[in-house]
């Protein structure tokens, strides 16, 4: 059944042997756009493209080829799998970030274009401390797929960083996607809940927790409530624990001139900032997403005087749009 509670067969003209390319592209668009799926285009042609094994140029090239049994079936069952509301990046296991290709799975939250305003505040504010070319400790704290910690370390070759998370399936697929890119090296991962099992001081600390209340999980898309995990979404009765979290252990673990970079939801820019305003840090810097809302914020330690090496200028680094390209015991997960 569909999410309109339709049978699949009954919304599909689905892929048959003997078919052109063109027109299983053509049949799967139609039916994608009549369950109102956002872009049944591209959903078509990357779908057809992953079955085949072709790029978008190659799609055009032989868009008179015909199909096979074999091909028209496992075009059939993905298109299902669409039509059900799965996100393409799940049905193929990967997702770009950062222009770096992701792989992905069940147990992390697919990354999304908002959260490279996260990177891009991290950057500015490493900028304006002239600091991008130094040795940098960076610890991301509920890494996922790794896609923070990676994003950043491909753009600052001298330092080296650490993820977390409580699931080993995430730190798996992160240290995978840390071998593909390269940086193995330059990365480790360490299965704890945020910093708990870690010790300061680092330079720079990222974040992107959950931040959904709990009562408003129900109302969130198809593609995103019934495919990310849970306890990436999850964010407490009132879409703040996770920040409370990490704000009860980021003294011990952020250097004296060290940034907190954190992704927050819409509308709770003051709520986190006072939270961590308990814990003596303080915001430096926002940055909004396309639509304008206050995606990143940049945080410090308390500035304590005039003389303070932060001065306010500090506050007007980096606050553009982004570009958009919405304690236990640890265990240590081996560097392949």
């Amino acid at each position: 059944m569909t999410s309109a509670g339709l049978p699949l067969a009954d919304t599909a003209a689905d892929a048959s042997a003997g078919d052109s390319i063109a027109a299983a592209r053509r049949q799967l668009a139609r039916a994608f756009r009549q369950q109102d799926l956002e872009t049944p285009e591209l959903d078509a042609r990357i779908i057809v493209g992953h079955v085949l094994g072709l790029d978008h140029t190659a799609l055009s090239a032989q868009s008179s080829r015909v199909l096979t049994a074999e091909e028209a079936a496992i075009i059939a069952e993905l298109s299902a799998r669409r039509l059900a509301r799965e996100p393409v990046a799940r049905i193929l296991g990967r997702k770009e970030f950062w222009g770096l290709p992701f792989k992905v799975n069940a147990e992390t939250l697919l990354p999304r274009p908002e959260t490279e305003t996260v990177v891009e505040a991290a950057l500015a504010a490493l900028h304006c401390d002239n600091r991008k070319s130094r040795a940098l400790r960076i610890v991301d704290l509920g890494t996922g797929s790794g896609a923070l910690l990676l994003a950043l370390l491909s753009e600052l070759p001298g330092a080296y960083g650490i993820g977390t998370d409580v699931s080993f399936a995430a730190l798996r697929c992160a240290r995978d996607n840390a071998a593909a890119l390269g940086l193995s090296a330059r990365a480790s991962f360490v299965a704890c809940d945020y910093g708990t099992a870690l010790s300061g001081p680092a330079d720079v600390l990222v974040s992107n927790p959950p931040y959904v209340a709990r009562g408003d999980i129900a109302g969130l898309q198809a593609e995103v409530r019934d495919f990310d995990p849970q306890r990436a979404l999850d964010g407490g009765p009132d879409g703040l624990d996770g920040y409370r979290a990490i704000a009860s252990d980021v003294r011990p673990l952020l250097a004296p001139d060290g940034i907190l970079v954190l992704e927050l939801g819409q509308g709770q820019f003051g709520a986190v900032t006072s939270i961590f305003a308990a814990a003596g840090l303080e915001p430096a810097a926002a940055r909004h997403d396309l639509s304008g809302i206050t995606r990143a914020v940049v945080m410090r330690g308390r500035m304590r005087g005039p003389h303070s090496r932060y001065e306010k200028k500090h506050l007007d680094c980096g606050p553009r749009p982004t570009r958009f390209r919405p304690r236990n015991r640890p265990e240590i997960v081996e560097r392949r």
